[in-house]
């Protein structure tokens, strides 16, 4: 068994939305495939993969260092104990050989889209979804038929005023998702606290509603939005402030009584470590968000769980940002907090299988063998359009 070719291709996600930090004018993911010499009704078996929103396509990582090591690498050195599938560990340290530690950034999503395409190509051969074989391999073989998912959304854009803020949550809740997410800190205080009670007047209350700053707070601001947000009982506070500065986030969670979240901007175990050591976060109310997609993979996301439950914290409290099918996967197979998505930004990678049904707030992951690319049409046909298939 061997890998036979690699492709890797960016696309564009471009839009007219922004938050606090960025606009998505300009935005776009690196898309790999993985081709295996197995062939399975008349086509090699294929894993496919691609790196969450936020962070720009990393072709040349992918081109100079990443990709062409898998290719230099024997084919025994790629392989399981038993020879009968590929080790993603294995292929892990066979792409990042001879790169230096820290500096966890964009050589961090390169590795996590190629992580992903491995792993659909592992759940592939093993005739299995993903989220099954994760379960039997890290979980007991437990795992949760429904994930609490919610929609990232409430974005600012042009010309977008209360009211259609209004009937884009409203759109969520008609859709099925009872959680819905805003984003906030792209105007002052005096003009997003309407936007909030906007939301919280449609929603009957703060409880199902999620804010994000984007990492956009100094201190002072945090705290500033803390208070004024507190009698809300909102569900999380996301990203106060820079996702690095973990004093900024332990004063605010010092001060602040609800639920923060934050994560994912960090890159690497060592990065998530960091955060629960220094971050001030509370096991008993904040959430972690790493993105597999964007912090090496799937490879190092378990490592990171396994981390944070030796030091107190459930996997229950971590909900990875993505907002994808290997998101909802994760969370099933894992049995984590929940997951992201985006049923309405980011297309066409955003968002789950299309026979995917949200219902108070849940999803069911499915019985798509692999990560279940197939099952999106129009993303895969995108993806096959980019990287063949």
């Amino acid at each position: 068994m061997r890998i036979t070719d690699i492709r890797e291709a960016t696309a564009s996600i471009r839009s007219d939305i922004r938050n606090a930090y960025v606009d998505f004018s300009q935005m776009t993911v690196s898309v790999v495939a993985v081709e295996s010499d197995v062939t399975r009704h008349g086509r090699p078996v294929t894993g496919y993969g691609f790196c969450s929103n936020g962070r720009y396509a990393q072709g040349g990582i992918l081109r100079e260092r990443l990709i062409p090591r898998l290719r230099a690498a024997e084919p025994g050195d790629l392989l399981d104990v038993e020879g009968g599938n590929f080790d993603p560990r294995k292929i892990r340290n066979v792409m990042l050989a001879n790169e230096k530690p820290g500096g966890h950034g964009d050589r961090a999503v390169a590795a996590g889209a190629l992580d992903m395409a491995v792993w659909d190509l592992v759940a592939k051969l093993g005739e299995q979804p993903l989220w099954r074989l994760l379960s039997e391999r890290y979980n007991g073989g437990a795992h949760d038929d429904q994930v609490m998912v919610y929609p990232g959304g409430g974005y600012y854009y042009p010309g977008k005023g209360l009211d259609r803020l209004q009937d884009e949550m409203r759109g969520y809740r008609d859709q099925g998702y009872k959680v819905v997410k805003m984003k906030i800190g792209a105007v002052p205080l005096d003009e997003d606290l309407p936007r909030i009670e906007a939301v919280t007047a449609l929603l009957g209350g703060g409880g199902d509603l999620a804010v994000d700053a984007n990492g956009r707070f100094d201190l002072a601001t945090a705290l500033a939005y803390g208070r004024a947000m507190s009698p809300f009982g909102l569900f999380w506070f996301e990203e106060p402030g820079d996702p690095l500065d973990y004093a900024l986030n332990a004063e605010l969670a010092a001060q602040y009584p609800g639920a923060l979240a934050t994560g994912e901007n960090l890159f690497s175990l060592q990065d998530a470590r960091n955060l629960i050591r220094h971050g001030g976060m509370r096991p008993d109310r904040d959430w972690i968000q790493v993105d597999p997609a964007l912090s090496y993979g799937l490879t190092e996301y378990l490592d990171i769980i396994e981390m944070a439950e030796t030091m107190g914290w459930s996997r229950r409290r971590f909900i990875p940002h993505g907002g994808h099918q290997l998101a909802l996967g994760l969370a099933a197979g894992l049995q984590l907090g929940g997951s992201e998505s985006y049923p309405g930004v980011f297309q066409p990678f955003g968002g789950f299988a299309d026979d995917t049904v949200i219902e108070d707030g849940l999803a069911r992951p499915g019985e798509h063998i692999g990560i279940g690319m197939e099952a999106k049409a129009t993303m895969f046909a995108e993806i096959q359009r980019l990287v063949g298939g």
